[in-house]
């Protein structure tokens, strides 16, 4: 097993509508991006507070794809012209910071790339992971504080009588995962929220972590 160190990964997730995701991939590997995992998911159900990332009551895809980081950031360069992300219910695309790879030649970035000067990060990417039925809750929580929507994925273990695990704690097919996009400024509040309202502070209650996001397109003035 392999693993090469870098703050030059970025990992790629991109939320589109159902049946887009393996247009998306092979998008990915035209520009020379290795290959990602697709996931389902369902937006958010009031509509009322989707008006960040556009996410219905409907069936979604979560594309995750880990590169370089200029492969990453060029790559969600050519989607945002490609797809249109601004454009309403067109979907939403980020990027976050990679700690290193594990087990994939595929995904080595080049080690002569610039990184370039620090650029402020303007938005933060929630993740929550809790029992099954509590997605809403975690919604509503970041509603009252200023967020404006999210993506509920539904998580399993890879067999009956296993279970995958994060940050050691079981994902089994009782568990939800919701993704928060945040801006920064309101990112404390958020997690707090979540936090007095499931309890996650408490074992057994959920996880929840949250990532620098580098780059993004999809997302309009909420203002």
């Amino acid at each position: 097993m392999e693993s090469y160190q870098a703050s030059q990964f970025e990992l790629l997730t991109i939320i589109v509508n159902n049946g887009m995701g393996t247009k998306i991939l092979h998008t990915a590997k035209k520009n020379g991006v290795c290959g990602g995992t697709i996931v389902l998911g369902r937006g958010t159900v009031k509509s009322s507070i989707l008006k960040f990332l556009e996410l219905h009551d409907e069936e979604k895809e979560i594309i995750f794809i880990v590169a370089g980081r200029s492969a990453a950031f060029s790559l969600l360069e050519y989607l945002d012209k490609e797809y249109n992300f601004i454009k309403p219910h067109h979907g939403i695309a980020f990027c976050t910071p990679v700690i290193s790879v594990v087990g994939s030649k595929g995904c080595m970035a080049n080690i002569h790339e610039e990184s370039g000067g620090v650029k402020a990060i303007m938005y933060s990417a929630i993740s929550v992971i809790v029992d099954k039925g509590n997605a809403e809750a975690v919604i509503e929580a970041a509603t009252k504080v200023g967020s404006t929507g999210g993506t509920i994925i539904n998580a399993r273990g890879s067999g009956i009588h296993e279970t995958s695990k994060l940050f050691s704690m079981e994902i089994e097919p009782e568990k939800e995962v919701v993704l928060i996009i945040s801006e920064i400024e309101k990112t404390e509040a958020i997690v707090s929220s979540i936090n007095d309202t499931l309890q996650l502070h408490k074992p057994g209650k959920g996880i929840m972590f949250v990532q620098d996001v580098s780059k993004v397109y999809g997302l309009r003035n909420t203002k």
